[in-house]
């Protein structure tokens, strides 16, 4: 292949089972002059790494100039706009992606939706590691899963090297991996060690992470996270209080009422019987 030519090869992934983490899809294109994706929107993250030439990056109505040894960041769901230069057109590699993991893990890199630009101090590499995605295309779950762990390498190259950026990124991870589990399991009789065990760190360091990130106890997380949802299922008058102590993870409805009455300061009967209409948000109250 000419590579002064323009040209473009891109490989769209159809299958999207794996949901902590998983390619959309992956290419390299020599791009004409003027040539220009957008205004449009993506349902995923891409990042794109030039290789040679320059362009442009229009988001949030800003600017960015893109030259070569640079790469820049496209978010879910907000409209942007690239466009190569006339005399000079950009060539680029791109991996589009998506699951739980995308967000903590570009926590954990210089790049956001404020700071969409980075310039890689080992740019040679990082492109590599992206065509190893695309070495690794194809259709069945065996390609799926060898794509994706290419990606999490080719992550990993943006991760910061700042020790006191990593401790505080990864807290937030760690907070953030066990909020996804207690909204997918409150409903049963779940524990904190069992949000302990899921994340893969001890009691202790999850309440030291939770008191650092969020200012309380993976405990109250919890027990505020039920008591929110007990406070919704209470609202609809043909659900017995029993049923809706169930559906919250509490097995013993007696039990239920004195932890709701320790919460709200009334019994769930009374507060199904004085409540008028959904509270506004107060971070000091479960139930708004």
């Amino acid at each position: 292949m000419d590579m002064e030519l323009p040209f473009k090869q891109s490989y769209k992934t159809m299958l999207h089972v794996l949901t902590a983490l998983g390619v959309y899809n992956v290419g390299h294109q020599k791009c004409t002059p003027l040539y220009q994706w957008g205004p449009g929107v993506r349902n995923h993250y891409v990042i794109h790494y030039v290789v040679a030439g320059k362009g442009y990056y229009l988001l949030g109505g800003q600017r960015y100039e893109i030259h070569a040894g640079e790469a820049f960041l496209i978010v879910p769901d907000t409209e942007i706009t690239y466009h190569a230069d006339e005399i000079d057109p950009w060539e680029y590699v791109w991996v589009g992606f998506a699951g739980a993991d995308a967000q903590p893990i570009l926590q954990c890199t210089p790049l956001s939706e404020k700071e969409p630009v980075l310039r890689l101090a080992d740019g040679e590499t990082f492109r590599k590691a992206i065509e190893r995605i695309y070495e690794a295309r194809g259709a069945d779950f065996n390609h799926a899963v060898r794509m994706t762990g290419e990606l999490y390498t080719a992550l990993s190259l943006l991760m910061r090297d700042d020790p006191s950026h990593r401790a505080e990124d990864v807290a937030t991870q760690y907070v953030q991996k066990a909020a996804t589990y207690i909204a997918h399991h409150y409903a049963y009789p779940i524990t904190v060690l069992d949000v302990a065990s899921y994340v893969g760190i001890d009691r202790s360091h999850l309440y030291t992470v939770f008191k650092q990130v969020l200012g309380v106890s993976p405990k109250d997380y919890l027990t505020d996270f039920r008591i929110r949802k007990a406070c919704t299922l209470l609202r609809e008058p043909e659900l017995s209080i029993t049923a809706a102590a169930n559906s919250v993870g509490f097995e013993n409805n007696l039990y239920f009422s004195k932890v709701f009455r320790k919460r709200m300061g009334v019994t769930p009967s009374q507060y199904r019987q004085t409540m008028v209409a959904p509270p506004t948000y107060d971070p000091d109250n479960p139930c708004s």
